[in-house]
Parts: structure tokens; sequence; C-alpha cells
């Protein structure tokens, strides 16, 4: 799985189009893009989850999983505090940095990699791990 924060106001927002593309390419009983909304870098994402919902459905076309907004920073959310701590996912340490940072996450539930906000869901990184 490929988890993002995600921001509709972002510079990087063209980056949905790419993870759908790669879901399309990918997704289904294998692999699943989930995207978690986020406002705390650069107020980028301040609409609520129904507005967000249609941004991204209707001017990106995505199909792959749109969670709730959530907070990263402060207190961040449960699935953040685990993605970005070794003590907690026991194999990674990150800190995300900006909108559209990527998480990979194996099938035995493990964070594999963490890849900076810039790079593009379809780097090779993360082609040729969904390729093993």
């Amino acid at each position: 799985m490929l988890i993002v924060n995600t921001a509709t106001e972002c510079s990087l927002a063209p980056q949905l189009k790419k993870l759908q593309e790669l879901y399309e390419e990918y997704g289904g009983d294998d692999f699943e893009i989930i995207a978690f909304p986020c406002n705390d870098f650069g107020k980028q994402e301040p609409g609520e989850n129904d507005e967000i919902y249609d941004v991204c459905t209707k001017k990106y076309a995505i199909t792959f999983q749109m969670m709730e907004k959530i907070t990263i920073k402060g207190n961040p959310h449960p699935i953040y505090k685990w993605l970005t701590s070794s003590e907690e996912n026991g194999t990674l340490e990150a800190k995300v940095t900006w909108n559209y940072q990527k998480f990979m996450v194996d099938e035995n539930g493990e964070v594999v990699d963490a890849l900076s906000p810039i790079s593009s869901p379809k780097s090779n990184r993360i082609v040729e791990w969904l390729m093993e």
C-alpha cells in the first residue's frame, strides 16, 4: 500500500493524477493507495471532507481511497504516529516534511520506505517495489 498525505491547493496537487494512473496500472487485490488530506503544511487543504472529496473525484478523477482530513503535526493521527516512528513501526524513522510524502507499506504491514513529497508517485523506486 502507498500512504500519502494530500492537499488539493498545493502546487504538488497534480500528483493526484499520477497517483490515479499508478492505481489504475497496479491497484487491486495486491496494491492500494490511501490518501489522507491534511492542512498542516502551508494551510493548503482548508476545505471540509466533502469539498476535498469533490475536488479529488471531479478534477482529478481519483478512485483510490480518500480518508477524512487528519492532523500530522503536533498531535499526529495514529497512522502517522506509526508511519514516522521506528519505535512504533519497527523499521523506519521518517519525518513528514510537506504534502505528498509517500510511505510504502508491504503485504506484511512493514513500512518499507518513505519518499519525499517531490518524488513522483510513478518514480522508479515505487514501480520497482511494486514489481518485486
